[in-house]
């Protein structure tokens, strides 16, 4: 599928949609425990200000075409857009929230790309394990540590670079129903 002709397609409401560097289209349904994890992440931010730059589900611009566009990413105050999208280089945390069909891409593609590219801290927030697992000190080729934190431990503070501290709450997280595995 062309550039133009995605650019220039509706697809359905409610559903991801991933593009492979091989070519593929992946469209899939964004469940309600994806959604809701968003949205709890999105509430513990408030607490960086009202006009702190978090942004969901928008593009990032990486080198060599690997733009993404992560479930949560918090970025650096006087980050600027350039056009309609900031660089990679203003991300200060990045999160994805792992669903049925993106558990490999989250817990290893997308550790290994941020990583490559310096983003600080980089959560992977897992509904179906009940836990996030917390990268940080990322060098070229993974990060060097990664610590994991159970759903229901409370609150987690994670520093980001810029100083300011980004307060998960672990007890607020949702979990999925029993029949959504």
């Amino acid at each position: 599928m062309s550039v133009d002709a995605v650019m220039h397609t509706e697809f359905p409401t409610g559903y991801v949609v991933f593009f492979g560097a091989d070519g593929k289209v992946i469209m899939t349904p964004q469940s309600e425990e994806h959604s809701s994890t968003i949205r709890s992440m999105q509430i513990d931010s408030l607490a960086l200000g009202r006009h702190a730059k978090v942004i969901s589900d928008v593009y990032i611009d990486f080198p060599a075409d690997e733009n993404s566009a992560p479930d949560f990413a918090i970025m650096r105050e006087d980050a600027q857009r350039r056009g309609k999208r900031y660089g990679f280089e203003d991300a200060l945390l990045i999160a994805e929230v792992v669903s049925v069909s993106s558990a490999r891409k989250d817990y290893d593609d997308c550790t290994a790309k941020y990583a490559r590219y310096g983003i600080p801290v980089y959560l992977v927030v897992d509904p179906y394990a009940a836990e996030v697992v917390v990268h940080t000190r990322p060098t070229g080729s993974g990060y060097i540590a990664a610590h994991t934190h159970k759903y229901g431990s409370g609150k987690l503070p994670i520093e980001l670079a810029d100083g300011r501290t980004y307060t998960l709450d672990l007890d607020e997280l949702p979990r999925p129903e029993p029949d959504a595995c």
